[in-house]
């Protein structure tokens, strides 16, 4: 979920502390930058069972396990629940399709250090990086885009609900001035607090909030996990809160969110910190994919280009890591089960 450099310069500093207690992990044990570190990701990999048949999975007997005997796929796991779903339900396919899979958790501008490294064959969601696309993709010739994932990202600033019925106008950007007092919190100071989430994901909450003359400051919550929990409550406890949050996510399917309306994004607004005014742009989400893996085509290359689905499979498989006590292979399988349709597009 993160973007360019300039979209993100109140976070550069951060991403070391917050490459493992990121969103991938956050709600479960796991909507988007910041600098890469220096060193290249290293292989923290988690690999399949070796016992099934090679063949595709049926419908009634996803077992996540295959005997690795076609080959390796290194996928990335963002640092968000919902990153953590897509590879949740790709590994297990494609482990039953007879491939060893392998995963890292990483920070987002992080991971695409792996396509130099041959450490990351795939990312599942990308939340736009013209940066590292330029990079990797145009210059380097590294990586390649391997179509959308389905899923359409939207960013933007949220209230829990009760706020709105307390507070009819809230929701227009004009007024949050007048409310900003209700946002107070001991780090604010004589500011209204505005949430931010962890400082890599892509986001320029505080150029917003000096670029519209708002009396907020940004403080950030420093994982999805931590803002999701500061929502329940204020949801629960009624008790104000404003803050970065996004789709798809689980939690707007648990507690009534509702998204400020800020200044219309328009093409390039966002551009440029010393003038940014306006909401984030919703993202047509991506597959990125190391270009010497992908070239070698075969069945998991054909997989990968097919994968797609929708922000509603990604909150339900999401929502079985993070509250029903599912790990992730548990999690898959029940969706693989439950949803034929769907992934048997994917298959070559």
């Amino acid at each position: 979920m993160q973007h360019t450099k300039t979209r993100k310069a109140l976070a550069l500093a951060m991403v070391a502390m917050v490459i493992v207690a990121g969103c991938a992990k956050s709600s479960a044990t796991p909507a988007p930058t910041a600098a890469p570190t220096a060193a290249a990701p290293t292989a923290a990999a988690t690999t399949g069972a070796s016992t099934a048949p090679t063949a595709a999975p049926t419908a009634a007997a996803a077992t996540c396990k295959g005997d690795g005997s076609k080959g390796t796929v290194s996928l990335m796991i963002n640092q968000w629940v919902g990153a953590e779903a897509n590879v949740a339900v790709a590994q297990c396919l494609l482990q039953q399709m007879g491939y060893k899979v392998t995963t890292n958790t990483l920070a987002e501008e992080v991971a695409w250090q792996g396509f130099a490294t041959g450490e990351v064959d795939v990312i599942l969601e990308n939340w736009g990086h013209p940066d590292l696309e330029k990079k990797y993709i145009t210059t380097d010739k590294l990586a390649q885009d391997a179509g959308p994932n389905g899923v359409t990202g939207i960013i933007g600033w949220y209230v829990p609900g009760w706020m709105v019925d307390k507070y009819p106008d809230i929701t227009d950007w004009n007024n949050l001035n007048k409310y900003a007092d209700l946002f107070k919190t001991s780090e604010s100071g004589d500011k209204g607090q505005f949430l931010g989430a962890d400082p890599t994901f892509v986001q320029y909450d505080q150029a917003l909030i000096d670029n519209l003359k708002l009396n907020f400051k940004d403080v950030f919550s420093g994982s999805e996990a931590a803002s999701i929990t500061a929502y329940q409550q204020a949801d629960k406890n009624k008790t104000a809160l404003i803050g970065y949050f996004y789709d798809p996510q689980w939690l707007l399917s648990e507690i009534k969110l509702v998204k400020i309306n800020l200044p219309a994004y328009t093409a390039g607004c966002d551009a440029d910190l010393k003038k940014v005014a306006c909401d984030y742009p919703s993202y047509t989400l991506n597959k990125i994919v190391r270009t010497a893996w992908f070239s070698q085509g075969g069945a998991a290359q054909t997989f990968i280009k097919n994968f797609s689905w929708s922000n509603k499979d990604q909150n339900e498989v999401a929502d079985l890591i993070t509250n029903k006590n599912m790990n992730d292979a548990q999690a898959a399988i029940q969706w693989i089960n439950e949803h034929p349709d769907t992934w048997k597009a994917w298959m070559p």
